[in-house]
């Protein structure tokens, strides 16, 4: 499906003018993303394994973006297929090329486990998704910016904060995988840093998303484990984020190149967390 929507005026957004591939997009950071980069000037691909929940998705991003001068499309996309990762920035080539590509998709399993109870299929699965899609994804948007003679671009891979820390909860196949993405995007953005193309990863903090959350479940010894942490005393929220993409995605940041950009509200730096009522958190534009 491919929508239009013209405000009837040159977009002054910060990221106008710009074309950008999200995965993952039918939930979470990648929805929340969708949005506010509709909303400063983009046209958003949206990509994600599940044709029915872009769907659903599509039409809450209309309902938050009425009035927005770029397009927004979408594709289902399986990112550890690489004909599949090819296939949405060929379609994106028809709207001028790639300017900003988010590969968020990611997968955290609930059989994820330790190095003892890990099966070797879901080890498998998560760094099909995790990291060879990050690397499918990263790879043809290098190629879209050079058959379009670009000479700015920027190229997002969501990393983890447990890429940074250790877990003593293990998700193994997850954490293992994110550090992968980390080092991948260092190395990316030395390897094309004079061709003006900028890797970054983004390192959430465990975030109120559909993905956690149900990972989590109604496990309270495992979510405690987890909120005790936070010197906020919540967790982050996708649209925080989200509006980190949106830097990392924009001419603010040209000089912005091979980070671990941490958002974790303070987490990985804390020895120990202050006592008192958790901090407000910002409402998501998706819900």
């Amino acid at each position: 499906m491919s929508t239009n929507v013209v405000a009837g005026i040159h977009p002054h957004g910060r990221l106008a003018g710009k074309n950008a591939i999200i995965t993952g997009a039918a939930g979470g950071i990648g929805l929340e993303t969708t949005i506010l980069f509709l909303r400063e000037g983009a046209s958003v691909l949206m990509c994600d394994i599940s044709e029915p929940a872009l769907a659903k998705t599509l039409s809450k991003v209309m309902e938050m973006t009425t009035y927005v001068s770029g397009r927004v499309d979408t594709a289902r996309c399986d990112v550890s297929n690489e004909e599949d990762v090819k296939a949405c920035v060929e379609k994106v080539d028809e709207w001028g090329g790639v300017d900003v590509m988010f590969n968020n998709a990611g997968i955290m399993h609930g059989d994820d486990a330790d190095a003892t109870a890990t099966p070797e299929k879901i080890w498998d699965l998560t760094m099909n998704i995790n990291v060879k899609g990050v690397w499918f994804g990263s790879k043809h948007a290098v190629l879209s910016l050079r058959k379009h003679n670009k000479q700015r671009g920027s190229i997002i891979n969501t990393a983890s904060v447990v890429a940074l820390v250790g877990s003593a909860t293990p998700q193994l196949a997850y954490t293992a995988s994110k550090g992968a993405v980390l080092a991948l995007t260092r190395e990316l953005a030395i390897v094309h840093a004079r061709e003006g193309f900028r890797f970054n990863a983004l390192c959430p903090a465990p975030l109120n998303t559909p993905l956690l959350q149900d990972w989590l479940g109604d496990d309270k010894e495992k979510r405690h484990r987890r909120e005790v942490h936070f010197p906020m005393g919540r967790f982050g929220e996708a649209i925080e984020q989200a509006q980190a993409v949106v830097f990392l995605a924009s001419d603010e940041s040209t000089f912005v190149n091979a980070t671990d950009f941490v958002v974790d509200g303070g987490m990985s730096k804390a020895y120990v967390t202050p006592e008192g009522a958790p901090t407000s958190a910002p409402q998501n534009l998706g819900k």
